[in-house]
């Protein structure tokens, strides 16, 4: 039991610290402590970060260390005190020859023998841990013997009081340093009729009352005191006036067991800094001015309260976490811990509230309230209350604190150790090593440096409040551990103790949070704060670590819990924003191939809402799943350097598009579905290595139209600005020409809260024929922009009815002639290739236009499509001349003889001879007049959105419809091709 005893009751004795007091006003007593303190590492720390986590497991661990720390600097100040004041006084280094000063000397005095104190002390430690342990008995039975002293005292004095006064001046407190003459009096009289001038009542009062009857004295001689009144020493001098109309008395400064004092001290009497120690029992008269500084009184030197001793008396509390500390030195630790701990915690009640009843009812009020004990002239009041002699507190005392700051040398360097070790914190890592034997050597060093800031401080009103807030967030911590455990239920979740009720862990947390603004709200926002700063640290920049912690399944719970709430309705227009679907494709090395495109979702979605990275392998899972779990390693990696924040998802299927089609279907979860799926753009499709992937692209369309899911396609992706390149200036063009819901307004204002977009403007262009009104338009268009709260300039585009040009006619029949031969001929890689190079040529000799390579239909070959239209027909014969026939007569007869059927000169002669479809004419003249003036008035833009046509419903047009959007976005930089999920995504209500 000694284990968890180690005096966590830290006794009492009075006047030994500056600040270390429990009563009111400031008591004269001392905390007698043994630290048997952190010999193994780990304890609070090992359960908190372990049941909540690393997060909080390393700040309140950090603060925690720091409480100890700091205790042993309260400890060694305390043992440096009890040394100057009462054992040598004279080892003073620095005095003071004014009363003002003496504070600021004594405050000095212990930083430097508190300083040498904790080298020295450092030093034994470093030595060897040993030692500390081996003193930690005689420490123990100090505390013991000092604890039983008291007792005894206390017991005696109601037989025989120790005989110390206190002068008082009506009932003001006298200090007894300045009786010089011992005299409680204004004057002496003669020797011969003291007797006769002097009377002693019943309380042991005496006053210089004067008997008429008596002839008057021959010399009355004024004592010392009265100088301090007076402004001469005469009887006739002009004095206080409260002191002219009181008289001295002098009362018991420990009047006994048997004195009934407890009644006078049983209830609080809190005073403010400067006010004079009184004894509400005596009468004086009030009509005086308020004391001075400069008279000879007992001032309290702080202002008091309930909450400020709350503060300086909880670190005599602070030993109950000593069982779980010292764990693993315990044979059977699950045992010995409860009981341990609960008779710890009974025996240290009993002493102090025995402590604390006794001193009420033996010591009177007034010495209680003296601070330094100023009114018995510095004396030790616990010591002369304990028997046989004071010197066995003053002796306990020193040996205890002293006890207790090596007991915090040898723990907090230990605990700083596990944290390090546990490397959570990166920056500690190098407390993590030590001497070959284990002992924490660099940990030691900064352990003493942040003791030696406490000892600077030197005042104990200011360390005391720093340990509470520790070690109560340390406590509060465990509580809210404990309790989260068993209201979540874990299945590892099994105490051995079985006394015990979750409601007790909250009412505990409670208090310890109610103690930390009840001690000082101030120094409990500091420590929160730093306790914050730390865990937001370790969050951000520690290590990752799996123990199973609590706040894991306290996470799965909330959870759950939030995801059954989304399922009980469709979200509100109001609450709709991107959760977004990216579909990454990866090569042959496991590389994605269009890395931008998760920077692009990583600026649409600002770090909010669902994101889902997915991919598809090819293959069998059973063969195939080790490189899906590659492909999601590669995924996190990007996600990681991206900084996005979402859920990575692979899957493999025999074909892509059956893939993509699964992963639409089943990604999400509950209401946290996706909603927005973005794909890349089919990179020159035309002449794909993979035929399948302009058809992947088209199949994705229709099953994400199906799936009601909005669609983002970023066209020229790899000239998107990463998120390193912010746009300094330049606009974000909408081009509204089919209202999908609000997605082409929505989508531009979310982009601008990143800060690539920030800078950038916004337009909106929609389109209106001849018959429409365009300025109505115009008008109506901006009044729902100023609804909608969003700023944008607004521009209504006529498109003027046109005759088909010879341009577009060139088009619509050059796809239509390239898919009727991709759908006729089986051909292999190798000759399509020809076959389409056959088409172009044929089409280019035709001189219908001229048509650049895929390549620049990709990017500007639109424009060099129209200039060369535009050119005359000298500079069409020029470029006809410079044509070179790729198809020869050799090669056609070579195909002819290992291929039959439609591929015959005729077939040929047939296909490129053919008239395209009227419809298909019109859509194309549709596309190439609406690209000329999104060129027109969009060439410069940063960012152009676009609404994304349907697919055709007839699979034999797919490839029209790609030909469609390519002529769409010819010569735009970036492009967004958005089609909306069909629902509404935005609303002019907030």
């Amino acid at each position: 039991m000694a284990t968890v005893l180690r005096s966590s009751s830290k006794t009492i004795s009075p006047q030994v610290t500056k600040s270390s007091s429990s009563e009111p006003a400031g008591a004269t007593y001392v905390m007698l402590q043994v630290e048997i303190f952190h010999s193994l590492s780990g304890g609070a720390y090992f359960m908190i970060s372990r049941s909540l986590g690393p997060e909080f497991g390393g700040a309140v661990g950090l603060c925690f260390y720091l409480g100890t720390t700091f205790a042993g600097a309260m400890y060694i100040l305390g043992a440096v005190e009890i040394l100057l004041m009462y054992i040598a006084p004279k080892a003073a280094i620095f005095e003071s020859k004014h009363p003002d000063g003496e504070g600021a000397a004594m405050l000095n005095n212990m930083r430097v023998y508190g300083s040498v104190c904790l080298l020295l002390m450092s030093l034994l430690v470093f030595v060897g841990v040993k030692y500390v342990n081996k003193l930690a008995s005689i420490f123990l039975a100090c505390v013991i013997v000092s604890i039983v002293s008291i007792y005894i005292g206390a017991l005696v004095s109601a037989f025989k009081p120790p005989g110390v006064s206190v002068c008082m001046l009506g009932n003001r407190t006298i200090s007894g340093h300045q009786l010089d003459d011992d005299q409680c009096s204004k004057t002496i009289p003669p020797p011969e009729e003291a007797d006769n001038n002097f009377t002693v009542t019943e309380n042991a009062t005496m006053s210089p009352t004067f008997d008429p009857s008596l002839p008057p004295p021959q010399l009355e001689k004024t004592t010392y005191i009265w100088k301090q009144f007076c402004q001469a020493p005469e009887v006739n001098a002009s004095c206080d006036e409260y002191f002219l109309s009181n008289n001295f008395s002098k009362i018991e400064a420990i009047p006994g067991l048997a004195s009934g004092i407890l009644s006078e001290n049983l209830w609080s009497s809190y005073l403010s800094r400067g006010d004079v120690v009184e004894k509400g029992s005596l009468s004086s008269s009030r009509d005086a001015q308020p004391a001075s500084t400069r008279q000879p009184y007992v001032f309290a030197d702080i202002s008091t309260s309930f909450t400020l001793l709350v503060g300086i008396f909880f670190p005599s509390v602070t030993g109950i976490m000593a069982g779980s500390n010292r764990s693993g030195d315990l044979k059977d630790a699950q045992r010995s811990i409860p009981i341990g701990t609960i008779l710890a915690i009974i025996t240290t009640s009993i002493v102090y509230l025995t402590s604390v009843v006794l001193f009420g009812a033996c010591i009177d009020g007034v010495v209680l309230r003296d601070k330094f004990g100023d009114s018995v002239r510095g004396q030790l009041v616990v010591g002369t209350l304990a028997w046989p002699s004071p010197w066995v507190i003053v002796i306990g005392s020193f040996f205890s604190t002293c006890g207790a700051g090596l007991q915090s040398l040898t723990g907090a360097p230990r605990l700083l150790q596990a944290i390090a070790k546990d490397n959570i914190i990166p920056f500690l890592r190098v407390f993590g090593h030590g001497k070959a034997n284990g002992e924490p050597t660099w940990a030691l060093l900064l352990t003493a440096f942040i003791a030696e800031l406490g000892i600077l401080i030197a005042s104990l009103d200011l360390v005391a409040p720093i340990l509470t807030m520790f070690f109560l967030m340390c406590y509060l911590f465990v509580n809210l551990a404990c309790g989260l455990q068993t209201l979540l239920r874990s299945p590892n979740w099994r105490p051995r103790f079985s006394y015990y009720h979750w409601t007790l862990s909250f009412l505990g947390m409670t208090i310890c949070l109610a103690l930390m603004f009840i001690s000082s709200w101030y120094y409990a926002i500091a420590a929160m704060v730093i306790a914050g700063m730390i865990y937001k640290y370790i969050e951000y920049h520690g290590a990752e670590k799996e123990w199973g912690d609590g706040i894991r399944g306290l996470s799965l719970s909330a959870a759950r819990y939030a995801l059954l709430r989304l399922e009980e309705g469709p979200p509100h227009t109001k609450n709709w924003r991107p959760q977004v679907l990216v579909l990454l494709k990866l090569d042959e090395d496991a590389h994605v191939k269009s890395p931008r495109l998760l920077t692009f979702a990583s600026q649409l979605k600002a770090g909010k809402g669902l994101t889902i990275v997915g991919t598809v392998v090819s293959g069998n899972f059973l063969q195939s799943y080790g490189e899906a779990l590659a492909a999601e390693q590669t995924l996190k990696h990007l996600m990681d350097k991206e900084r996005v924040k979402g859920f990575c998802q692979c899957i493999v299927a025999q074909k892509p598009r059956e893939g993509i089609s699964h992963m639409i279907q089943s990604s999400g979860l509950g209401g946290m579905k996706p909603n927005t799926v973005v794909m890349g753009w089919p990179h020159a499709w035309r002449q794909s290595e993979d035929p399948q992937a302009w058809k992947t692209f088209i199949n994705t369309v229709r099953v994400t139209t199906a799936a009601h899911l909005a669609l983002l396609v970023p066209k020229n992706i790899s000239l998107f600005p990463s998120n390193s390149e912010p746009c300094a200036e330049g606009y974000i063009d909408i081009w509204w020409i089919v209202h999908d819901g609000g997605m082409l307004m929505l989508l531009p204002f979310l982009l601008r809260q990143h800060k690539v977009w920030r800078k950038c403007g916004l337009r909106i262009f929609t389109v209106a024929q001849m018959e429409d009104n365009s300025i109505q338009m115009k008008k109506d268009l901006a009044t729902f922009l100023y609804h909608l709260r969003i700023e944008a300039e607004v521009e209504v585009v006529e498109m003027h009815d046109s005759d088909i040009s010879a341009y577009t006619y060139e088009r619509t029949l050059m796809m239509e002639q390239r898919s009727q031969m991709l759908r006729q001929m089986r051909l292999s890689k190798s000759d399509r290739e020809k076959e389409a190079q056959l088409v172009k040529d044929r089409n280019s000799m035709l001189r219908l236009t001229s048509i650049g390579s895929d390549e620049d239909d990709d990017t500007d070959g639109g424009e060099r499509e129209r200039a060369s239209s535009a050119a005359g027909p000298g500079d069409s014969a020029e470029h006809h001349r410079r044509v070179q026939m790729t198809w020869t007569k050799e090669k056609s007869s070579q195909y002819r003889a290992m291929h039959s059927g439609c591929s015959t000169p005729e077939g040929f002669r047939d296909m490129l001879s053919m008239r395209p479809d009227h419809s298909n004419v019109r859509r194309m003249h549709t596309a190439v007049k609406l690209n000329e003036v999104i060129v027109n008035k969009s060439h410069d833009a940063r960012l152009v959105l676009l609404n994304m046509p349907g697919p055709p419903r007839n699979t034999e047009g797919d490839e029209n419809y790609m030909e469609f959007l390519e002529v769409l976005t010819e010569g735009l930089e970036r492009v967004l091709l958005v089609r909306g999920g069909g629902s509404e995504v935005i609303t002019i209500y907030s």
